[in-house]
C-alpha cells in the first residue's frame, strides 16, 4: 500500500477534500474497475502523470475504455471516432507520454490510460513526465502496468470487442478488503 499519512489520505483520487488539499502527486494511485468483459472484472491500479494532464472532476460509472489504433497513439488514430468522449487505452513507446495524451485529447478523449509496453511488468510504475516541448495537455493521463494493459487488450480480442466498459475513478476505501477484486496476476 501507500506509506505515510499523506499517502493514506490520497490513497484514492476520488476524495475531493484530499485532492483539494494536496493535489495529485506521482505516488498517488487512482483505481478503475472493468465492468465488462466479465473475465477481467477487476479493480486496476494506475498512477497519474507527474507534471502534465488534468484530474478527474467527474466519476464515470460506465464509460468505454477504447484501445487506440495504432496502439502507441503517436499520430492520427484510425479509430479516433470511437475515442471521442471516451477513455483511450494506449501503449507506451514511439513518442512521449505527453504526445500520446495530446493525440487522444485532439480526438476528443476524456482521458488516456497508457500501459507499459513490457507485458511482463506487473509491479513497476513509470513516472510519466512532460517532454521538453513546453506543450500542455488538459485531460487526465494515467500509467498502467504492462501486464494489466496486455490482459485487458487480450480479453477484448478474445471476445471480439472494440472496447471495455469501466468505472473510473473508484473509491476503494468504501470496498471491504475481501471484496476488493484485484487482478490475480498482479503481485501485492
Amino acid at each position: 500500500m501507500v506509506p505515510g499519512a499523506a499517502g493514506w489520505c490520497c490513497l484514492v483520487l476520488w476524495l475531493p477534500a484530499c485532492v483539494a488539499a494536496h493535489g495529485l502527486r506521482i505516488h498517488d494511485y487512482l483505481y478503475f474497475q472493468v465492468l465488462s468483459p466479465g473475465d477481467i472484472r477487476y479493480i486496476f491500479t494506475a498512477t497519474p502523470a507527474k507534471d502534465f494532464g488534468g484530474i478527474f472532476h467527474t466519476r464515470y460509472e460506465q464509460i468505454h475504455l477504447v484501445p487506440a489504433e495504432p496502439s502507441e497513439a503517436c499520430g492520427e488514430l484510425s479509430n479516433g471516432f470511437f475515442i471521442q468522449d471516451q477513455i483511450a487505452l494506449v501503449e507506451r513507446g514511439g513518442c512521449s507520454f505527453l504526445s500520446k495524451t495530446r493525440v487522444v485529447q485532439e480526438h476528443g478523449g476524456r482521458a488516456v490510460i497508457i500501459s507499459d509496453n513490457a507485458v511482463d511488468n506487473d509491479s513497476f510504475y513509470v513516472e510519466m513526465i512532460q517532454d521538453s516541448t513546453q506543450r500542455t495537455a488538459d485531460i487526465p493521463a494515467l500509467f498502467l502496468l504492462g501486464r494489466d494493459g496486455y490482459m485487458i487488450r487480450r480479453s477484448l480480442e478474445q471476445h471480439g470487442l472494440p472496447w471495455a466498459i469501466i468505472s473510473i475513478p473508484v473509491n476503494v476505501t468504501s470496498i471491504p478488503t475481501f471484496e476488493l477484486l484485484q487482478p490475480p496476476w498482479t503481485f501485492w
